[in-house]
């Protein structure tokens, strides 16, 4: 999302300038994080100009969808991100530590994307849950080399198959006595 200076300079002179777009984001899918899939999301705000600063004010909506904690299934995550961002056009800024929140504007086009995305990013939660409960779609119950047993079955007596032999042996001797 790129606007130009010149047009938030020319529409902000009575009242703060306010943009809409959709936003295509889906670089966020292929980096190291949990989006398995992202749509386009909504940015709507406002930018009030104060001499060399521009004070951004937006929302950010959208949806993205995250694997479930339990089952890894897909599990659809909408979210909506009030952010603020202070941009300037000064050379004398961003030189400090506490100056930090300040992002310096280079040349006539500020794009805001790469702020989009790092809010976003900042807002995927830790952990979500899926509220369908279907063991046909959930996790795995068993691959190769690996079967995943409950208490039930683990409770069962079940006997190795290579000492089968013996428990055969066990029950002579206790036919004997």
């Amino acid at each position: 999302m790129k606007l130009t200076l010149s047009q938030i300079r020319k529409n902000a002179v009575d009242k703060p300038y306010e943009f809409d777009e959709m936003v295509d984001v889906s670089e966020l899918e292929t980096m190291n994080n949990d989006i398995r899939k992202i749509k386009p999301v909504r940015v709507h705000g406002k930018v009030d100009m104060h001499g060399n600063q521009f004070f951004f004010d937006f929302k950010i909506e959208g949806e993205m969808i995250l694997p479930c904690a339990r089952t890894l299934v897909d599990v659809s995550y909408p979210f909506a991100i009030q952010a603020k961002e202070i941009f300037t056009t000064a050379s004398y800024y961003g030189n400090d530590e506490t100056e930090n929140e300040i992002h310096p504007i280079d040349g006539e086009v500020l794009d805001l994307t790469p702020y989009i995305k790092e809010n976003i990013v900042l807002e995927i939660p830790f952990r979500v849950f899926s509220n369908e409960v279907n063991p046909e779609d959930g996790a795995p119950s068993q691959g190769k080399g690996w079967e995943f047993i409950s208490e039930e079955v683990k409770e069962e007596k079940t006997i190795d198959p290579r000492l089968k032999k013996l428990e055969s042996l066990l029950e002579n001797n206790k036919k004997e006595k």
